[in-house]
């Protein structure tokens, strides 16, 4: 993965504002994923999220927490479609190893420290699954987290390699 896919996240506009059921979508590859994300995030707020605002107030002025819970039921519902309505597979990168990686790569690979770090959780159950990455939604969010291509990775996990 290049620089621009390294740099995406899953990152809202201002919290509180009219946009803030709204991702930001750089420029390149990553905007497709994130145009699908989106659709999802606004299908939740619209349909599923229980409040009392009518349907257009639904999206605007949600707080940081709301754009959380958002983007986690959008998460967990495309995980959970991938895996076929029966299982979920959620990538999160683990602490740095604190020793050098000794093992040499095969060739034609190049060691990546990013990519030696990915942990896989799998649930059985799309609240287990979205209820996991409401937890660690940071991981998908913050910047510098890589949150786009561990949804990639969690995707392809998800719908697997059999599939």
């Amino acid at each position: 993965f290049g620089c621009e896919w390294a740099a995406a996240s899953f990152s809202f506009h201002p919290a509180h504002g009219q946009l803030s059921y709204a991702l930001r979508a750089g420029k390149g590859g990553t905007r497709a994923i994130l145009a699908a994300i989106q659709a999802h995030i606004i299908t939740y707020l619209l349909f599923t999220r229980d409040t009392e605002c009518t349907h257009l107030e639904r999206l605007c002025h949600l707080g940081r927490w709301q754009q959380g819970q958002a983007l986690a039921a959008a998460l967990a519902e495309t995980l959970w479609a991938a895996g076929g309505g029966g299982r979920a597979a959620v990538c999160l990168v683990t602490a740095p190893v604190t020793a050098p990686v000794t093992a040499v790569p095969p060739e034609g690979y190049r060691a990546s420290s990013f990519a030696e770090r990915i942990r896989l959780f799998e649930f059985s159950e799309k609240a287990a699954a979205q209820e996991f990455i409401s937890d660690h939604i940071n991981c998908f969010e913050g910047e510098g987290s890589h949150g786009v291509i561990l949804f990639l990775f969690s995707l392809l996990f998800s719908r697997t390699l059999e599939r």
